[in-house]
Order: structure tokens, then C-alpha cells, then sequence
């Protein structure tokens, strides 16, 4: 479970580390700023959709580390290439996407994030 005021506490360590104020943080990820100024406040938690657009709009915050404080922030060039050595081969993307044509459903896959089990993870977008 996320301990609510430690999450707000690496929150706005991202913020100051980017030199953001909370409204253009907001605009950057693509969030409302009231949802900013909730979730600084306590008011409300994170959404999931709240914590992929801060991991994909910030490649240097770490999953682990913004949800449970394990891990570094930024990350360091180490981890970046462990995740290098570890991603799938470039069939299994193929091999992804092609199967889903197969079902001639109008549904199509937008984004698949492969979890590690040392909190990195690979986000692949169609």
C-alpha cells in the first residue's frame, strides 16, 4: 500500500527537480492542475492514469521509487542498461501485434507495459 504522505513527498521532489510549479507540472503530463493540487494536498490519491503520465512524460522517475521510495530518482545510466538487456526481442513486439489482426475485431491494442520484477519496466506504444 502507497503511504499517501510520502508519495506527495517524491511527487514534489519530481516537481522541484524539473523546476516546474504545479500548474505546468500538470500541463505537462496532461493532468488537471486541481488534480495536482488534490493529490499535493491529500485530499485524493493518484490515479493509475495520474502515475503512466508522469512515467511517460518523465523517463527518469522510477516506478518503484515514486510509488514506494526503493529504488533512485533520477535514475541512474546503470539501470538503463539493465532495461536495455532485458527487453523482449523485436519478434515479441511483432509477433504482438500481428496476432491481434488476426481477430478482425475492430479493437486495437494502444500500449502494452511489460512490468520487471526489479521495478523497471518497458512501455511499447502502437
Amino acid at each position: 500500500m502507497i503511504n499517501s504522505e510520502d508519495f506527495i513527498k517524491r511527487l514534489r521532489k519530481v516537481i522541484d527537480y524539473y523546476g516546474e510549479s504545479a500548474s505546468s507540472f500538470a500541463e505537462k503530463i496532461g493532468a488537471q492542475r486541481s488534480s495536482i493540487s488534490h493529490i499535493l494536498s491529500g485530499r485524493n490519491k493518484p490515479s493509475l492514469d495520474f502515475i503512466l503520465k508522469v512515467l511517460s512524460t518523465f523517463p527518469e522517475v522510477d516506478l518503484y521509487w515514486l510509488f514506494n521510495g526503493k529504488g533512485s530518482f533520477p535514475t541512474d545510466n546503470k539501470t538503463e542498461k539493465e532495461n536495455a538487456q532485458q527487453e523482449p526481442p523485436p519478434s515479441f513486439e511483432k509477433e504482438l501485434f500481428k496476432s491481434q489482426t488476426k481477430n478482425n475485431s475492430s479493437k486495437a491494442i494502444e500500449r502494452i507495459v511489460i512490468f520487471y520484477s526489479d521495478g523497471t519496466f518497458k512501455n511499447f506504444i502502437n
